[in-house]
């Protein structure tokens, strides 16, 4: 949940779709809505107990509650939030969403706010599938108690720029930092970024 709610959920890196192997998907939706259940949103000036502040701008706001809304359309369930507070201010609730469909907002669109979106998978291989089936790829994360396997899921087998394993998905200036498709390509941070602010010379002689 830290990972979805960074900056209210306004980051590139912040987890927009979480993919769940049926097994555990029921366990993790009641721990995810528990979660985001806590999470207080308003004023952080006028009061520090609060966790989540504004979105960045009013039509900001207004967009991602269109893709909410147009996930239930859809076929997916809200399960918590969704609704506009009647306070003043570019505030949106922590919110949950299951059962989002292929082709549906929010299955292969960014969500720039503090949205859950929660898509089951029959198993390991179903969950890959899924995570792969959009046109971003800027980073993903696997969750699981098998680490080597997880490596070889994140080396091998998911479509991202930057792949991590039981950790959430973040930037080190040691280490290159960039996506594929449509989240870009070149790289910033440690020695790829630094070689792309330089010019390459090539110079060729014949004796």
């Amino acid at each position: 949940m830290a990972s979805r709610l960074l900056n209210s959920g306004q980051s590139c890196i912040a987890a927009k779709r979480f993919v769940v192997v049926a097994r555990v998907a029921e366990e993790f939706t009641e721990r995810v809505i528990e979660l985001m259940r806590e999470q207080r949103f308003g004023d952080p000036i006028a009061d520090p107990r609060v966790d989540l502040g504004p979105l960045a701008r009013e039509d900001l706001r207004d967009a991602l509650h269109d893709q909410v809304l147009r996930l239930v359309r859809a076929g997916s369930r809200l399960l918590l939030g969704g609704e506009l507070p009647p306070a003043p201010g570019w505030f949106y609730p922590p919110t949950v969403l299951s059962g989002v469909q292929p082709g549906s907002p929010a299955y292969r669109e960014e969500t720039f706010g503090p949205v859950a979106s929660l898509i089951e998978a029959r198993d390991e291989s179903d969950a890959i599938r899924i995570a792969n089936d959009t046109t971003f790829g800027l980073g993903a994360a696997v969750f699981t108690r098998d680490s080597v396997r997880g490596e070889q899921i994140a080396r091998d087998l998911l479509h991202a720029g930057c792949c991590f394993v039981n950790d959430a998905v973040k930037s080190d200036p040691r280490l290159p930092f960039g996506g594929i498709g449509d989240s870009g390509f070149g790289r910033e941070l440690a020695q790829p970024g630094i070689r792309e602010f330089v010019n390459m010379k090539t110079v060729v002689v014949e004796e």
